[in-house]
């Protein structure tokens, strides 16, 4: 029989910049009664990955160009908000009202290079992504290996909207200790067939049904611990794995 548990982590404080975030875990595993085991996976909202890493942007400081002016007013946004999003982007590719899709630094198509204001203290500031959320979930994998012993796997996860869809769902930002996208090309199906293009966006699935259990808004808890994850998720072998893996390139990009 095949089990996946994810168990939200109680006790977790507001996080501010500089906190020791392994150690926030750390206790907040240990509130929940959770005791750390090979093979387990821990999925962390971006959010208290920013917060710690002081990932914000007062937007008093930032001074709008012309071009932030001009995709304000078709935005209906605040040219300062628009601003940070440019510095955050490689290129905008959709700015309608209220709509403001860019491609970012790291190569994410999003809404707003993720950037955003809810549930961040203040009136007047912003919070960015981490400039490097692979980076970010290997330290965070190695400080929680030196405290507890265990090596696990790191998640970090965001709400993403999507092409054709409506809602937002869970999407994988980095991951460290385990295979973000499994490939299946070459094995055979039950009918003996060679797969020829099955490979399988793990790290977002994954992303996606800890984003279920961390809920959204006030009520949310930003850290899942999860246990079960197939063997094909090489977890704590995958020490190079990158959510880079799961970018389509541009050459195979059929709709931009």
């Amino acid at each position: 029989m095949r089990n996946l548990t994810l168990t939200a982590l109680e006790g977790m404080p507001e996080v501010a910049p500089g906190d020791d975030l392994a150690r926030l875990v750390c206790r907040a595993l240990a509130a929940t009664g959770i005791v750390l085991a090979p093979g387990d996976v821990l999925a962390v909202a971006q959010k208290v990955v920013s917060k710690a890493e002081g990932c914000l942007v007062e937007l008093a400081s930032v001074s709008p160009t012309a071009r932030a002016h001009d995709l304000g007013r078709i935005t209906g946004k605040d040219p300062r908000y628009v601003q940070v999003v440019l510095d955050q982007s490689r290129e905008v590719l959709r700015a309608v009202p209220g709509v403001l899709v860019v491609e970012d630094l790291r190569g994410f198509v999003t809404a707003n290079a993720g950037i955003d204001q809810s549930n961040v203290p203040g009136t007047d500031r912003v919070l960015l992504l981490p400039p490097d959320a692979d980076a970010s979930a290997r330290r965070l994998r190695q400080a929680i290996a030196a405290l507890t012993g265990v090596t696990v796997g790191v998640l970090v996860n965001d709400s993403f909207g999507r092409a054709w869809r409506n809602g937002v769902v869970g999407t994988a930002l980095g991951v460290s200790g385990f295979e973000a996208l499994v490939d299946l090309r070459g094995q055979a199906d039950r009918e003996g067939r060679t797969l020829r293009i099955s490979q399988v966006a793990l790290a977002d699935e994954l992303a996606a049904a800890a984003s279920i259990v961390m809920g959204q808004g006030a009520e949310g808890t930003p850290v899942v611990h999860v246990r079960g994850l197939p063997a094909q998720a090489a977890v704590g072998v995958a020490e190079d794995s990158s959510v880079r893996d799961l970018l389509r390139a541009r050459a195979g990009d059929l709709f931009r």
